[in-house]
């Protein structure tokens, strides 16, 4: 089930223009998420759009978000069913460095999901 989000998530991200879209499986490392879908957006604008279409695009497949955090900021996180959505600012993204700190996590080939 959790990848199926993951897929619905990284569409309807591409769909918007995210830039470097990373997906990466936690689950092993920890309980609080089997996947971090991480991307970067161009803008706050950018950023409320991006999750704006996560959030229809599950809405529409009956999912709806457990948890969203950040909507004023530059750094916006959406949780789906132990998919954890992280939507960054450039700035932001380097700042955080998720993926180093979650360096451990194997890591998805997105290019893969958007094709199924």
């Amino acid at each position: 089930m959790s990848l199926d989000i993951v897929k619905k998530i990284v569409k309807a991200l591409d769909d918007k223009k995210a830039n470097d879209i990373q997906v990466m499986q936690t689950g092993e490392l920890t309980i609080v998420a089997d996947y971090f879908v991480i991307a970067t957006a161009n803008s706050s604008t950018h950023v409320r759009a991006l999750a704006d279409e996560v959030e229809y695009q599950l809405d529409e497949a009956g999912i709806a978000a457990d948890h969203v955090e950040g909507r004023a900021t530059g750094w916006l996180l959406l949780e789906y069913q132990g998919v954890v959505v992280h939507i960054f600012l450039e700035e932001s993204r380097n700042y955080y460095n998720l993926e180093r700190l979650w360096e451990d996590a194997t890591k998805v080939d997105v290019n893969q999901l958007l094709d199924d």
